[in-house]
């Protein structure tokens, strides 16, 4: 389901999984984890058991989910988190899912990476990993009417400040070429960059368009980012799953199961979302069995062992489907990386930026400091001091009126860019402070080393508001207590990258799309539940 969110637009999209059979770890067979009716089919497909009991199965990896934050009272996530950040309560760490809907889908998400074994059948992917949710106050949720910033620049440089490993975002927000001049906002591209040059992978959907013009969306289109489409059980590329030539990988989005916002409750699936939460999972399988691994090598390994592979994008498989086993047991950690061969410059600009400024710094003077109290240096005359002071708060005073007055109009054309979408066939050009300035029509991002493995062009088309269904609840329960709130740091900035355009050229053509059935939802039997926590279990024992 794809639904608009958020000061751009925010997409978040939900998804679904089918039938098959696990074997554990003892060789008993063990019914696929999820509901009758929609099993999390990908389990047998990558035998995941076999995964868990190698040592990989996410443990020391944390994945930063910028989303709608998570339900810390459902009894399957609870122990998995750690305190976040919340950027519509101050306070906050991320502990309350703000989704209106009674689905949840920040919640949602981290069932799919991280939940423990129920009788209510959903088991995350990577049980090991621990999820640190970042609550973004968008349209559809409880504190959408705040301050009308766009957030998501911030969190991700937060995600990358305090301890993130991966950032997932199940997320997107359509492009309008008549309000904006850049596929991917520059705050964002900066964002980005920041974070990957501090180590972190960055994952993305790509959107839930696919029948309705795959319209470009951001974070997915920006540089340096995993962006996915989905999959169903067969491989096929999902009807809804926007078709893109900068689409990186895919995953499983077809008849997902997951929990929701309230605890005892299942529910059905589709889109991208599910997606971009899953490759997460999967990236921190790899990531926990080769800890001394980089990002870019960690992606790698994934990019090489991928299934139905290719070394040119396809618009609606990118280079393949993620299999994290295969690229577990041969992925190559040194090949190459078309996703961070197309940042890897601006990334350089900003290491060598951030070096010069460390080298050009002062030297520090041996000071006193009395903690509570401030750092004590060369005592100025009262008269100086006054002066400086009233000078210093002038300033800061005008300075703050600046960027709240030019704040509030980037955030009034950001809104109103997303609520008057045209209908034509469009090309947008990177400009707005990361590149020079718009041409007049399409672009491309700059090329690698060999013109091979190059980001490809932004897909042109017209902006869609497709409506689909919303997932269906299925059993009721009662919840649990939540965990003392933690205090969490305040996001910081850094500045902009700066980046170089080229011409683009026209986009591939849409796959034509299906019907998707959606099955009734039972809850599994408490013998399976005990089956797979066995496997889990089994694992936890000195491994956490």
């Amino acid at each position: 389901m794809t639904r608009r969110f958020g000061r751009r637009a925010r997409i978040l999209v939900v998804l679904l999984s089918c039938a098959v059979v696990i074997v554990a770890q003892t060789g008993t067979a063990v019914a696929a984890p999820g509901p009758d009716g929609a099993p999390q089919w990908w389990f047998d497909s990558w035998g995941v058991p076999a995964l868990w009991a190698s040592g990989a199965r996410g443990a020391g990896i944390t994945i930063a989910e910028i989303d709608t934050g998570v339900n810390a009272q459902v009894p399957q996530i609870r122990a998995s988190l750690v305190p976040g950040f919340d950027f519509g309560v101050p306070g906050g760490v991320g502990f309350v899912d703000h989704e209106v809907k009674a689905f949840g889908h920040g919640t949602a998400m981290a069932s799919l990476m991280v939940a423990r074994p129920s009788s209510l059948g959903v088991v995350g992917l990577a049980p090991g990993a621990k999820v640190m949710p970042i609550a973004l106050p968008i349209d559809g949720t409880d504190d959408a009417a705040g301050s009308g910033a766009d957030h998501l620049p911030d969190a991700i440089r937060w995600a990358a400040d305090n301890g993130g490993k991966i950032i997932s975002m199940s997320l997107g927000g359509e492009r309008d070429p008549s309000q904006d001049s850049v596929p991917c906002p520059s705050d964002e591209q900066a964002a980005i960059t920041y974070a990957i040059s501090k180590g972190l992978i960055v994952v993305a959907a790509s959107g839930n368009g696919g029948e309705d013009g795959s319209p470009v969306e951001d974070p997915g289109v920006c540089l340096g980012v995993v962006s996915v489409g989905a999959v169903d059980q067969s491989n096929n590329v999902a009807s809804f799953s926007s078709r893109h030539p900068y689409l990186t990988t895919s995953a499983p989005g077809v008849n997902i199961p997951t929990l929701g916002r309230i605890p005892g409750k299942v529910y059905s699936g589709e889109g991208t979302s599910q997606s971009t939460a899953i490759v997460s999972a999967a990236l921190a399988l790899i990531w926990s069995k080769f800890p001394t691994l980089s990002g870019r090598q960690i992606v790698s390994k994934a990019l090489s062992g991928l299934d139905k592979r290719s070394l040119v994008r396809d618009p609606g498989l990118g280079f393949g489907i993620i299999n994290p086993a295969t690229a577990i047991k041969s992925g190559n950690p040194n090949a190459r990386n078309p996703v961070y061969d197309s940042v890897d410059p601006y990334v350089s600009q900003l290491v060598a930026a951030d070096a010069d400024t460390v080298l050009k710094s002062p030297p520090a003077t041996t000071n006193t400091h009395v903690p509570g109290g401030v750092i004590i240096g060369p005592a100025p005359s009262p008269w100086s001091s006054a002066v400086v002071a009233a000078l210093l708060v002038a300033l800061v005073g005008l300075v703050v009126l600046i960027l709240l007055t030019l704040g509030g109009l980037r955030a009034r054309r950001r809104r109103a860019a997303f609520a008057q979408t045209t209908a034509q066939v469009y090309g947008v050009t990177i400009g707005g402070g990361h590149f020079d300035g718009p041409p007049t029509s399409g672009y491309i991002l700059p090329n690698s080393s060999d013109g091979r493995f190059d980001q490809p062009p932004v897909a042109l088309a017209p902006p869609a508001q497709a409506a689909q269904p919303q997932p269906q609840p299925v059993a009721p329960a009662s919840p649990a207590a939540p965990p003392a709130p933690a205090q969490s740091a305040a996001p910081v900035s850094t500045p902009a990258p700066a980046l170089i355009p080229t011409p683009a050229p026209t986009p591939p053509p849409l796959q034509p799309g299906r019907p998707i059935n959606r099955p009734v939802m039972p809850t599994v039997e408490d013998e399976d539940a005990a089956q797979w926590q066995e496997v889990i279990s089994a694992e936890d024992e000195g491994q956490d």
